[in-house]
């Protein structure tokens, strides 16, 4: 038996690998795993299969990718957000291009300019933009001081985070925790 992965473009958490996974059980799938950007089948499912997943997919936001740069360009995406966003601790010592690099197996600077090349912004600022959503997110909750925040998100001070923070949103972190009612945040997938 020979297992089967299709790739699907805005998966960006948990939820969203459960309602993928029900809808492939639903479109009649044998599902091996799913994970962000990712389903793995048992089997080369019929055709018909894969159309009615794709439609089920699409009305809950999400699409089939065919093609192998989109591939890779989701394969970016679900890496740094899953290292943001689904990790409860943040390696200090990330190194972006080296770990990008080294978990794709691709060079840097190829899937730097593609990445530019597609989304029309730089692998760098998606990176900080994802990091200060899930800032924003802490700030939200009231879980962590910014200093604690600036801390999990691995940045080297306060200052840094907060540069960035004001860069992105026009707001200091500490601004943004007194408009915490005006919905401030963004859908990670839209970032």
């Amino acid at each position: 038996m020979v297992s089967t992965k299709l790739y699907i473009k805005n998966m960006v958490c948990p939820r969203c690998i459960m309602v993928v996974k029900n809808q492939a059980h639903e479109s009649g799938l044998e599902v091996e795993s799913v994970s962000l950007g990712v389903i793995t089948l048992l089997n080369e499912p019929a055709e018909e299969r894969i159309t009615t997943f794709r439609s089920r997919i699409r009305e809950n936001g999400f699409e089939l990718i065919d093609n192998a740069k989109s591939v890779l360009l989701e394969k970016i995406k679900s890496l740094v957000i899953s290292t943001i966003h689904l990790k409860d601790q943040f390696d200090l010592n990330l190194n972006w291009s080296y770990y990008i690099s080294e978990k794709l197996n691709y060079d840097y600077q190829y899937l730097s300019t593609l990445f530019s090349s597609v989304t029309g912004t730089t692998l760098e600022h998606y990176i900080i933009n994802q990091k200060i959503e899930k800032a924003k997110e802490y700030l939200f909750y009231d879980e962590y001081s910014v200093k604690e925040i600036a801390y999990r998100l691995g940045y080297s001070s306060v200052a840094h985070l907060s540069s960035q923070f004001k860069k992105v949103t026009g707001f200091t972190p500490t601004k943004f925790k007194e408009f915490r009612d005006a919905d401030l945040r963004s859908s990670i997938d839209q970032i």
